[in-house]
């Protein structure tokens, strides 16, 4: 519309009669609205979005499967059943700003029965399958941004349907300045062609900062080899395994050729404590052994964890490791010190295009724990497990609201082990067809608990981590007292939850607690008294100050007024 018919109707709006004043500045402001540049689509509302005007959201825990032999000091990961868009507002009151890193692999919108919009599938001939696919993402991308830490980042798989509307998207939610990048991600060997020429075999990982200036870790340059870890690998990374000696020298170095004793046993190059003696003597064999180290390097090399025993058919070998990050050197004085390095360099925008982030193994990867056509186009571990490692953050917590089989948990689970990080997982997905009692929850108990291959053999399972199942309830929005009174019992696992405590005792101040008055819950510096009848606030109070302690209690009161 040009600016002079804009004005000619706005001019006709104030003179129109018939019209109150909300219904005039509300046609005013439709008016007046002028997108010059952005992504533009019909909103379409959601029947969990018509339900959530009317009920608030809450998560019930399943203690029947909850996973919690870990101990209180155990990483307390959550699975929450129920519509994500639900499970998303609980999260808003018990996570808000306090998720670090987000993955998602939201539907394609193929219009190959991957999408169910209000319990229907959008197929190819909806007109208005992309504003459902927007209208859908939208709300749930603008509650993950609250979400979202200062240092805070999420990465979203997508394809080509909807890769180009989603960059739009995330542009006008997360702020084109705090875009990081596209990396394009190889999804198998050979693909669905576009035309008769071009094969279909990657999809895209879209990644947003909260704020500008994140600052992601860079990829370990050359990693290939570094498969094995060890109590060191936290500051030292990976390691590879090396041999000790060295035979068929261009010069035979009689230095190196030396006894190495270790726990009461000795060891010579080569094995043989004669062959030895004689190449001292002069006498020389077809091959003349020695140590690739020095005497001094190896008792170094003992004392901090850089030389490795294995048992082979022919008895004790000896091996060297390299690691990651670090490596033995000599200072000016002759001494040697385990010298740290940063082998990491800058992020590529190919670092996803080598088969190990391929789909081509998740199937596979999957059958370790259910069987294998249990969950269509399930993604590899090893890309999630690349990108929360991409985040510095040891210790964060981690977000993934379509959940599906679970990956994101088992490569969390994964890094931890490796570099001793106590990163949380929270996942969320619905139960269509049973989908996360049968499908998610199965795959992560058998991840913790350990599982079995087809062929027999164990896989062992990351045991020092807790699981917790929830899932999502509602209590209508109007404040009756029969509401408040369901509210009540129903908002303690939430607070649970936001606190990350979860060890409930039986006594407070040395006196019981009881579950309709009061409760409380301590490990650690962690104390969180929750009351519940707001009639007892004046006695809890002079209980609340005869209690010793270094460190804060928590109070929450439930109370229809603000009196307590």
């Amino acid at each position: 519309m040009k600016a002079t018919d804009r004005h000619k109707l706005i001019d006709r709006i104030n003179t129109l009669e018939g019209l109150t004043d909300n219904e005039r500045s509300a046609l005013l402001g439709l008016l007046r609205e002028h997108k010059t540049y952005g992504l533009v689509w019909e909103d379409k509302p959601e029947d969990v979005e018509e339900r959530l005007r009317n009920e608030l959201p809450v998560l019930i825990e399943d203690k029947e499967r909850a996973l919690t032999d870990a101990g209180p000091d155990a990483p307390n990961h959550i699975l929450i059943e129920g519509d994500n868009l639900e499970a998303l507002a609980t999260l808003a009151y018990t996570h808000a700003g306090k998720i670090d890193v987000i993955y998602i692999d939201p539907p394609y919108n193929t219009g190959n029965k991957d999408f169910i919009y209000n319990d229907s599938y959008v197929d190819s001939e909806d007109s208005y399958r992309h504003s459902k696919w927007l209208s859908f993402m939208s709300r749930r991308l603008r509650i993950s941004k609250k979400l979202l830490s200062g240092r805070g980042v999420i990465f979203i798989s997508i394809d080509d349907n909807e890769q180009a509307a989603l960059k739009l998207l995330c542009d006008e939610i997360f702020s084109q300045d705090n875009f990081i990048g596209s990396l394009p991600r190889v999804t198998k060997k050979s693909g669905k062609a576009h035309s008769e020429d071009i094969a279909r075999n990657h999809d895209y990982v879209l990644i947003y900062s909260k704020q500008p200036s994140l600052s992601l870790r860079g990829i370990q340059s050359d990693a290939k080899g570094f498969d094995n870890v060890d109590e060191y690998v936290g500051e030292r990374g990976k390691y590879k395994v090396n041999q000790t000696l060295d035979y068929d020298s261009l010069w035979y170095n009689p230095a190196m050729d030396f006894p190495l004793v270790v726990d009461g046993i000795t060891y010579y190059p080569g094995g043989e404590e004669q062959a030895h003696l004689d190449r001292h003597k002069g006498i020389h064999n077809p091959k003349d052994w020695v140590w690739r180290w020095s005497k001094a390097k190896f008792e170094f090399g003992l004392k901090n964890g850089f030389v490795i025993f294995k048992r082979g058919r022919n008895g004790i070998r000896i091996y060297t490791k390299t690691y990651l990050n670090a490596s033995i050197e000599k200072d000016d004085k002759g001494q040697y010190y385990v010298a740290y390095k940063d082998r990491e360099t800058k992020m590529s925008s190919l670092a996803l295009v080598e088969n190990e982030f391929s789909n081509d193994n998740a199937k596979k990867e999957l059958s370790n724990y259910l069987d294998a056509n249990a969950f269509d186009f399930p993604k590899p571990s090893s890309l999630i497990y690349q990108l929360v490692y991409l985040s510095k953050v040891r210790n964060c917590t981690v977000l993934d609201f379509f959940a599906g089989s679970g990956t994101t948990l088992q490569a969390v689970l994964q890094l931890n082990s490796e570099d001793g990080g106590k990163r949380q997982c929270i996942i969320c997905t619905n139960n269509e067809n049973g989908i996360c009692e049968n499908v998610t929850y199965l795959r992560c108990k058998r991840v913790i608990s350990g599982s079995k291959k087809a062929n027999g053999d164990e896989i062992d399972g990351y045991e020092n981590n807790n699981l917790r199942y929830y899932r999502t309830e509602f209590v209508d929005r109007s404040r009756s007292t029969k509401n408040m009174r369901r509210l009540v019992q129903l908002s303690t696992d939430m607070l649970c939850i936001k606190e990350n405590l979860y060890a409930e005792q039986k006594s407070f101040a040395g006196l019981p607690t009881y579950k309709n008055i009061y409760r409380y819950f301590e490990h650690g510096y962690k104390k969180m008294l929750v009351i519940y009848d707001e009639r007892y606030v004046d006695e809890i109070v002079k209980m609340i100050a005869s209690v010793e302690t270094d460190s804060k209690i928590k109070v929450y009161v439930f109370s229809p007024s603000e009196d307590p």
